[in-house]
């Protein structure tokens, strides 16, 4: 028969009991401990299951070096018969058997395995970039996800605050006897703003819904598990000058770096296609032996290369050459793109960072005070209802006003460490 955790509890003595609930008070808190945003993201960049998939790529390449720099294995040829030998026309035929053994090794030209190893090498370049870049935007994703995640909690909490005043209100207006219109045109506009506000409401536990689904399929967990991230301060330090910046995504940007190795492997595989050109040796030492009316033996070398006189040579040459050119582009391309997006980023997130420095540290709570005010007022009939509505719905907009600027701000600061690789602490998230 089993037993509640409750009814254990209660059959214990008083000191037991205390030592068991002090054994698991650790525990319970811990369960309930707000999660640090940076215990977050290390804990989805090290277990995200996506990550196998790029562990497999570069255990494939590397298992590719491996045998690129191998010869080609020896062949073994076996030949089985009989041979009949008449002494003249009408004479005595005498039988016996013939065999014959090869082995055939195939040797390539002086720097064709060198190539093909550097290639392999490239690919195993390739796969560890592939993880790197998908690490890097994983990060970034996940404190997205999270700031937004408070970004939402904020929000519907102040304007479930809000909502609660106008509810409030519109049941202290039903409950009296309206004499005259001007209670009850008050009466429809507190009603008419609860409308706006329960849809803005919906939208903000929506986006809250949202941003907790992804967290969720990111760190494996079931979708609707709960998950208290601790409230994150966001720091924002200026970004450095635009020539170090487009210096350094030159030299780190993951993707940019992948068409420049892109751009290597193309040239290892036109320098392979020209080797190619000259052909391979296939030497074949043999022995065959004969019994027929004697025995006759035949110990030999053979040697063998193919002709050159289909042309297919010459055009995987042009074909290597014309993707090469191809990188090339891809290349410039990429490079022209990336200053832009750099630019982009640089502009955007210095904008918003200038727009945050004109706020004062504590802009939201002040006009929350003043909203708070306004509603003490307001039913005490010292302030008409327009003012009292444009104050709740100035609140709204000021806290919706900053938080979405600072989450642009994180997005764009994010945004440039992942196209520059440089960490300079552009965004600092703090619990």
């Amino acid at each position: 028969m089993s037993t509640s955790p409750a009814s254990f509890l209660l059959r214990l003595s008083r000191s037991r009991r205390l030592l068991v609930l002090a054994a698991l008070l650790p525990a319970l808190h811990a369960a309930d401990a707000p999660l640090r945003l940076t215990s977050l993201v290390a804990d989805i960049v090290a277990r995200h299951p996506e990550l196998g998939f790029y562990e497999a790529e570069i255990a494939a390449a590397k298992a590719g070096v491996r045998t690129a720099g191998l010869r080609a294995d020896p062949e073994l040829s076996v030949e089985l018969g009989r041979k009949r030998v008449r002494a003249g026309a009408g004479g005595p035929a005498s039988d016996g058997a013939a065999w014959s053994v090869a082995l055939t090794q195939t040797f390539e030209w002086p720097g064709r395995l060198a190539l093909r190893k550097a290639i392999a090498n490239g690919e195993v370049a390739l796969a560890e970039l592939g993880l790197g870049r998908f690490r890097a935007a994983l990060d970034a994703r996940v404190r997205t996800l999270a700031y937004g995640l408070h970004v939402a909690d904020t929000k519907a909490a102040a304007i479930r605050e809000v909502a609660d005043r106008f509810t409030a209100l519109k049941e202290t207006f039903l409950a009296r006897d309206p004499a005259g219109i001007t209670p009850l045109l008050e009466t429809r506009v507190i009603e008419a703003a609860e409308l706006a506000l329960q849809r803005r409401a919906t939208e903000a536990e929506l986006a809250l819904h949202a941003a907790l689904l992804e967290i969720n399929l990111l760190r494996g967990a079931a979708p609707d598990a709960p998950l208290v991230v601790a409230t994150p301060a966001l720091t924002f330090q200026a970004a450095p000058d635009t020539d170090a910046l487009l210096a350094a995504a030159r030299e780190n940007n993951f993707d940019f770096k992948f068409k420049r190795a892109e751009l290597e492997q193309q040239g290892f595989a036109v320098q392979l296609a020209r080797n190619e050109r000259r052909p391979a040796i296939s030497v074949s030492p043999f022995y065959s032996q004969e019994k027929a009316d004697g025995r006759e033996s035949v110990l030999g070398l053979g040697l063998s290369v193919p002709l050159p006189v289909t042309g297919r040579a010459r055009g995987a040459t042009e074909a290597a050459e014309a993707r090469r050119r191809q990188a090339e582009t891809a290349a410039l391309v990429a490079q022209r793109e990336l200053e832009r997006e750099v630019l982009a980023a640089a502009h955007a997130f210095g904008t918003k960072l200038a727009e945050i420095r004109r706020w004062s540290p504590d802009t939201a709570q002040k006009f929350r005070e003043a909203a708070a005010l306004a509603d003490r007022h307001y039913r005490l009939g010292a302030v008409p209802i327009a003012t009292y509505v444009e104050l709740q719905s100035s609140y709204l907009d000021a806290v919706e006003a900053l938080l979405a600027t600072q989450e642009e701000a994180l997005a764009a600061g994010l945004r440039l460490r992942l196209l520059t690789g440089l960490d300079f602490n552009a965004v600092e998230v703090a619990p």
